[in-house]
């Protein structure tokens, strides 16, 4: 009867020792880093006298894809970057830093390329809604804190090519 007990027990043993090798056997499943891709280059313009007050590489999103998509997934972005989103028509836009890493400003650019308003110091991964406040057909989204360090105003203009 003992060797029977021994049995049983080192049964359950072996069978308890699996099924927690298998939880713990979990693949954990990282997501890829998306790297920046140069695909235009964008400059902004004073208002009052349209002299060049920055010059950007940028990667535009002009896709459902890339719209929805952004910079979601990546850790960082020079800044001398940034990404120009490209709508067929302007109308008030809200943008949200889901699944963002890192702070952003956004800028919103209306269909006659002046800058219509700012959402600044966007906090990553806040689903918070940030509106444009005004019909916007382009929004250029940089790093946090550029929109004050190179002075940008409302009224402000961009130009850019592919």
């Amino acid at each position: 009867m003992h060797v029977k007990s021994v049995i049983v027990l080192s049964f359950i043993l072996c069978l308890n020792i699996s099924i927690h090798s298998c939880k713990e056997g979990k693949k954990e499943i990282k997501q890829t880093e998306v790297h920046f891709k140069k695909e235009g280059e964008l400059s902004i313009f004073k208002s009052s006298s349209d002299t060049l007050k920055v010059s950007l590489d940028i990667e535009i999103a002009d896709t459902d894809y890339d719209i929805q998509t952004g910079l979601m997934y990546r850790n960082a972005m020079l800044n001398n970057q940034g990404m120009l989103f490209v709508f067929k028509d302007a109308q008030e836009r809200y943008f949200y830093m889901k699944n963002t890493r890192f702070p952003l400003d956004i800028i919103y650019i209306s269909d006659k390329n002046t800058i219509v308003s700012f959402q600044k110091n966007a906090k990553p991964f806040d689903e918070t809604s940030l509106p444009s406040n005004a019909p916007a057909k382009h929004v250029l989204e940089v790093n946090a804190g550029l929109v004050d360090i190179w002075g940008l105003a409302i009224g402000d203009s961009i130009g850019y090519t592919k």
